[in-house]
């Protein structure tokens, strides 16, 4: 499913782009486009991984998908994190997938 550059754009980039322009907006407008843009990418993981078995897949969609949790948390201020919050989430979320990206793989293989 990700294996041309338009579908890595749709899936990958483009809600990544989302999520990095928001940075300076209101905590509301950027937690809605925080949830939409990991719902967005953690979704495209898990129907990837079904469809070709990429292994990092079965672990990062999920991932990316309770990463909306904190990222709600944070942004209703109901988990303040300080001033510094948004950029603990983007670290988590950005250094959790690459690091299971990374270390699935590694351990398990490419493909299941």
């Amino acid at each position: 499913m990700l294996n041309t550059a338009r579908s890595s754009v749709l899936a990958w980039w483009l809600p990544l782009g989302a999520m990095i322009l928001a940075i300076p907006l209101p905590d509301l407008l950027k937690t809605l486009i925080w949830v939409l843009a990991l719902a967005w990418m953690g979704g495209a993981c898990v129907l990837n991984s079904r469809r070709c078995g990429r292994v990092h897949c079965r672990y990062t969609g999920p991932f990316l998908l309770l990463m909306i949790l904190p990222v709600l948390g944070h942004g209703l201020g109901i988990v303040p994190l300080g001033e510094s919050g948004w950029l603990w989430l983007g670290l988590v979320a950005g250094g959790g997938m690459a690091l299971i990206w990374w270390g699935s793989e590694r351990i398990l293989g490419r493909y299941r």
